[in-house]
């Protein structure tokens, strides 16, 4: 899904605006980003869990030349999701209702 699908969705579920979905939807990135920088943890009820972790600085192999080289520490987002999401992914599929054959119809 896209971002302008995700505002359209939105837009429909919420009966407002493209537009005023897109400013919450922006809105809500923001506010995510800038908690992330403050190194603090968003929680989302029913989605999951942000947060910003540190990887160490460590040694890595160029794969076209097989040189070591020195990879940096840096900071990344850490995304874990609910407990309800990864059962609804994982639960059994239903079975898909038996479809009629179609009969082609013949030309007069």
């Amino acid at each position: 899904m896209t971002k302008t699908e995700l505002v359209g969705k939105l837009a429909e579920v919420s009966a407002i605006t493209k537009k005023q979905a897109n400013q919450v939807l922006c809105s809500v990135v923001e506010t995510i980003n800038a908690a992330l920088l403050k190194n603090e943890r968003i929680a989302l009820p029913g989605l999951g869990s942000f947060t910003c972790i540190t990887r160490k600085a460590r040694t890595g192999r160029n794969p076209r030349t097989g040189k070591e080289i020195k990879i940096p520490q840096k900071k990344a987002v850490k995304f874990s999701a609910a407990a309800a999401i990864g059962k609804s992914l994982n639960a059994p599929a239903e079975k898909p209702a038996k479809k009629t054959p179609v009969t082609a119809s013949k030309k007069k």
